[in-house]
């Protein structure tokens, strides 16, 4: 009850305004098809929040499930929000949660954070999110999760998607479950797809790895790995038909039209946010 009546509060405090002087017209994404384009991925290491380039996504991988994605307009959005993101001082304009485990979300997010969008809804009920910030486009398809309640809770758990500088970025939260032709259609294309690889508390790695290969994404990174050994693991499952990049670091910056022209999986090393030295 608490974290509904904070999110419906959420819902009425109007974007701050530093969010409004730098919401842009969004660049249409496509959802479709994938541009053909030649590698050419800016990788970088954080000290503090980037300037961003036109028609581009910075990704920011900061802890477990949980990402920070920003824009060039200077829009900050966190996934799989659990109220923490490091010492930087930061207040998101939108930040998305699922219930699945008490690590993909709070229950007291902070009230200045104009947007929270929670993954689920009343039990069984699901929710529908399609929020338009003009530069960004924030929207959730709904997927089944394991319940200790009944065995499953019938759309739990999201998927959130973020439409933004032509690009599709897909976030698939705490995915218990191959989606149905419906879901996936839904989803539709995604050009970056944030996946869950630990192979147990979320879908097993074969199941996982059959999903990716369908979504047919340029670009995968693992999130929800718990050791190397894990993350070999799926990585060996996945090479006969992706390239594999080391990144050795904690994010990169995406543009349509530097997507790599063969699916490629960006492995990035966790960092919370961080205050200048």
């Amino acid at each position: 009850m608490l974290l509904r009546l904070i999110t419906a509060l959420s819902l009425l405090v109007p974007i701050a305004p530093k969010a409004q002087a730098q919401v842009q017209t969004r660049q249409p994404s496509h959802c479709i098809a994938l541009a053909d384009a030649t590698p050419g991925i800016t990788y970088l290491t954080l000290a503090s929040l980037p300037q961003v380039a036109p028609d581009t996504a910075h990704l920011h991988y900061i802890a477990h499930a949980s990402f920070l994605i920003r824009s060039h307009g200077g829009l900050n959005m966190v996934t799989d929000f659990t109220g923490f993101t490091g010492t930087l001082p930061m207040i998101p304009d939108v930040v998305t949660m699922n219930k699945a485990h008490g690590s993909h979300f709070t229950a007291a997010p902070d009230p200045a954070i104009p947007h929270v969008l929670p993954g689920w809804g009343e039990f069984g009920l699901g929710i529908d999110h399609n929020l338009d910030l003009g530069e960004v486009l924030v929207r959730n398809v709904s997927t089944d999760i394991r319940s200790d309640f009944s065995g499953v809770e019938v759309e739990g758990n999201s998927i959130f998607i973020f439409e933004m500088a032509g690009l599709c970025i897909g976030h698939l939260g705490h995915l218990h479950h191959e989606p149905d032709a419906a879901q996936y259609a839904a989803i539709g294309r995604l050009d970056v797809v944030m996946a869950p690889v630990d192979g147990g508390y979320t879908l097993d790695q074969p199941s996982m790895i059959r999903v990716l290969k369908r979504l047919k994404s340029s670009i995968v990174i693992p999130m929800h790995w718990f050791s190397d050994f894990g993350l070999d693991e799926f990585l060996t499952g996945m090479a006969d038909d992706f390239t594999v990049i080391n990144v050795e670091g904690p994010s990169l910056d995406v543009s349509l039209d530097r997507l790599p022209s063969r699916p490629t999986i960006m492995v990035l090393r966790p960092q919370y946010l961080r205050s200048d030295d």
